[in-house]
């Protein structure tokens, strides 16, 4: 058996070693040795060994992996298909790491889903990726050849999905829709209910045939972020106490933290669950720029914001959930002592307005309410009774909601709002100005030469197109 990795303070999961440029460097490492184990073991007993490890989903929620391949295996009957997602679909500002990954080590992503597909006895899986993540797309195709040729991509067919540069490609149930050939709207029920080609009906999608032509096949399907996947091999090969060692008991074992804004150096690096924020922000970012002090720091646009007083908090899921925030997809944004928080209010809430699918209708409504309020509050042309108006979108916005999209937004905007009323009541007074222009960080490029944002995101509108498009029709 593969020999484990050395267990130092710094031990790497995902990032371990140098990039694997080729199948044969990726076996000469240990590569196939967990999709072994997996057959070895059997579907149960390597749901369960995943289960034991303590693994949490890495695309945002923390959901338990082994919990979820269960809920698989437990939900399918007979006459019903089971499938699998890989999900490559990145779009939280201020993340990288499921493209530092891909680059890093295609293979072992590829091997993680393979186990997965083997232990629900998928007939087919998928990896689904932005259409626009070209490098990614010609890494992971090379690497699926290469894994087919030496049998290592399991025994049944991955296919590559790529699907539009849109916010909620990345959400589990739209994913599906890209999958099948929609726009990516959210469905109903999570996809361990109502999976891949679902045949029974569900408000708000189309129906497919399930390959059950006599009833209503539900398909369970699982879909897991290609973190997580790419962790599955090392648990199996290692074993689900080795895992454990690392990180915490509710937050065991390694992410990858990507760090940008008022940093020295915008980047990404793999450190334990249970550091510390103020030391991720240090090792990962090199700490606020010279002569400044962190003001705020957030998980994406998807949590609470988390204030200088608590940097020393523990990044766990346990204790960030704690203090009204979250752990996410681990991309911290950090904003130091010269931010406007109402102009990053407001930056967050029109990101969020525009992207939504405009299937719930006070989604729709009450997101743009809110970044207009915003927006006015940051040009110090708020009216009376803004602030109220304010709040009560904040209330609406997640009515008959169908993702989490609306609760980020509530989450997010209601946090700054409790926590830094002063910047709020400076714009009402008239007496700020905003110090500089904002941008939201969603990354295009991060590597040794800086990070590049999108500067596109600015003009994309709330239907989808962008203001330099001309509409036909």
């Amino acid at each position: 058996m593969y020999a484990a990795p050395d267990m130092t303070p710094d031990a790497q999961v995902v990032l371990s070693g140098h990039p694997v440029s080729s199948v044969a460097a990726y076996r000469a490492r240990g590569g196939g040795e967990g999709l072994r184990v997996a057959r070895s073991l059997g579907p149960w007993r390597t749901a369960e060994e995943v289960t034991l490890s303590g693994l949490r989903g890495r695309g945002g929620g923390g959901f338990r992996t082994g919990r979820k391949w269960l809920a698989v295996l437990d939900n399918a009957t007979d006459g019903e298909q089971r499938f699998v997602v890989g999900n490559g679909a990145e779009g939280e500002p201020g993340t990288f790491k499921d493209r530092a990954i891909m680059r890093h080590n295609p293979y072992q992503v590829i091997e993680g889903l393979a186990i997965a597909a083997l232990t629900v006895g998928a007939p087919r899986a998928f990896l689904a990726v932005k259409a626009n993540f070209t490098r990614e797309v010609e890494i992971l195709r090379r690497a699926l050849l290469e894994m087919r040729a030496v049998g290592l991509a399991g025994d049944v067919p991955i296919r590559l999905v790529l699907g539009p540069d849109s916010y909620l490609f990345g959400e589990e149930k739209a994913l599906l829709e890209v999958i099948e050939g929609e726009e990516p709207l959210p469905r109903r029920d999570p996809p361990y209910l109502h999976g891949l080609y679902a045949s029974g009906p569900q408000m708000g999608w189309s129906a497919h045939d399930g390959g059950d032509p006599g009833g209503e096949a539900a398909n369970p399907t699982i879909v897991n972020n290609v973190e997580t996947l790419a962790t599955v091999p090392h648990v199996l090969t290692h074993g689900a106490e080795w895992y454990r060692a690392l990180g915490t008991w509710d937050s065991p074992g390694t992410t990858v933290f990507t760090v940008v804004g008022d940093v020295i150096r915008p980047g990404y690096a793999e450190l334990e669950l249970g550091t510390p924020l103020r030391e991720v922000i240090e090792r990962v970012g090199g700490g606020p720029r010279p002569g400044r002090r962190v003001k705020a720091v957030f998980s994406g646009v998807a949590s609470g914001v988390i204030t200088a007083e608590n940097l020393d908090v523990p990044a766990t899921y346990e204790d960030l959930a704690a203090i009204g925030s979250g752990l996410g997809s681990a991309g911290l944004i950090v904003y130091d002592d010269t931010a406007d928080m109402v102009s990053v209010a407001r930056l967050f809430a029109r990101f969020l307005h525009v992207e939504s699918c405009g299937q719930c209708g006070a989604c729709k409504l009450h997101s743009g309410a809110v970044s207009d309020t915003l927006e006015r509050l940051e040009r110090n042309a708020a009216y009376e009774g803004d602030i109220e108006e304010l709040g009560a979108g904040l209330r609406m916005v997640t009515d008959q909601n169908r993702c989490y999209l609306p609760v980020e937004l509530q989450t997010a905007v209601a946090s700054i709002l409790r926590q830094f009323p002063e910047d709020f009541v400076r714009h009402l007074e008239g007496t700020l100005t905003p110090p500089r222009l904002y941008r939201l960080p969603k990354i295009v490029d991060l590597d040794s030469g800086g990070v590049t944002y999108d500067t596109r995101i600015a003009t994309k509108q709330a239907d989808w197109t962008y203001t330099d498009e001309r509409r036909v029709g």
